[in-house]
């Protein structure tokens, strides 16, 4: 959309046992979503596992708050710092939420945060493991945009959309690419069908890109269903993803993408998110 488990350490004892070790590893890789991506060789840079309190805020040295309404999309909500938008539920997840409410000239509210100032990162492995809210005129997204984008602008910038979802289309999610000369209703762009009827809002699932100076993969649970090389371009395109992008998380409520919410649509709506990591190719 427009604009535009953390890293753990072990210290094991020497005295520790070959096959305790191995228990140990076994019993992380067994945990929910705790094994990294098997396609290559990651090394985890930054992640957050959204552990807490129920109603804490997420980690004030990882995220910050945009707030305010209509990001250039003519979305409905106002997004807040409120708890009541953004914040943790106490089992591991962050909950970013929709609320049909009458709030400084909007009827509605929601959250969008992002890692601007606290982390970006050039090319790599992008993830998260997200359940999403279903309904029509429900827009959430897990996408990056590029950091230097006060300097130079939208979409000069440029914008991966690894996730963009329509509520009413619980099937279906988005992957997209903006930049000049593809950007907007131009963007370069596929979508991604769940097999057997499932939805998005059933579950949690794991939402990625892998990207070098040359290509972007987008994939869902690991299925690869895009990839855009420079070559792709259109003939006035440029390739503008070749430095640091940072991270943002947002559910927007309308919008060009979604249109507004009708009478079928129920509030709240809430998307969870169970962590969220970036690597890097190791040596």
């Amino acid at each position: 959309m427009r604009w535009a488990a953390a890293l753990a350490r072990a210290c094991l004892a020497r005295c520790v046992g070959v096959a305790a070790v191995l228990a140990l590893v076994l019993a992380l890789a067994g945990c929910s979503g705790a094994a990294a991506p098997t396609s290559g060789d990651w090394v985890l840079t930054w992640s957050d596992e959204f552990d807490g309190a129920a109603g804490a805020r997420p980690d004030s040295s990882r995220w910050r708050y945009d707030i305010g309404t209509d990001w250039g999309n003519a979305q409905l909500e106002y997004d807040t710092d409120r708890t009541e938008n953004v914040s943790l539920d106490g089992s591991g997840h962050l909950a970013i939420t929709a609320i049909e409410e009458s709030y400084l000239g909007r009827d509605y509210t929601s959250g969008r945060i992002n890692t601007r100032d606290f982390f970006a990162q050039r090319a790599g492995r992008f993830e998260a493991r997200i359940r999403l809210p279903a309904g029509r005129g429900i827009w959430p997204a897990f996408w990056l945009l590029g950091a230097n984008f006060q300097d130079v602008g939208w979409p000069a910038c440029g914008e991966i959309d690894i996730m963009e979802f329509r509520g009413q289309e619980p099937n279906t999610t988005h992957g997209s690419l903006h930049g000049p000369g593809y950007s907007g209703g131009n963007a370069l762009t596929s979508r991604y069908n769940l097999p057997g009827g499932a939805t998005f809002d059933q579950g949690f699932h794991v939402f990625a890109v892998e990207w070098n100076d040359d290509q972007i993969t987008w994939l869902v649970d690991d299925t690869r269903f895009l990839s855009i090389r420079t070559v792709d371009l259109p003939s006035s395109g440029q390739w503008v993803f070749r430095h640091p992008f940072f991270i943002i998380l947002n559910v927007a409520v309308g919008g060009n993408f979604v249109g507004a919410p009708d009478a079928t649509t129920t509030f709240p709506q809430t998307m969870l998110v169970d962590w969220v990591r970036v690597y890097r190719r190791g040596a």
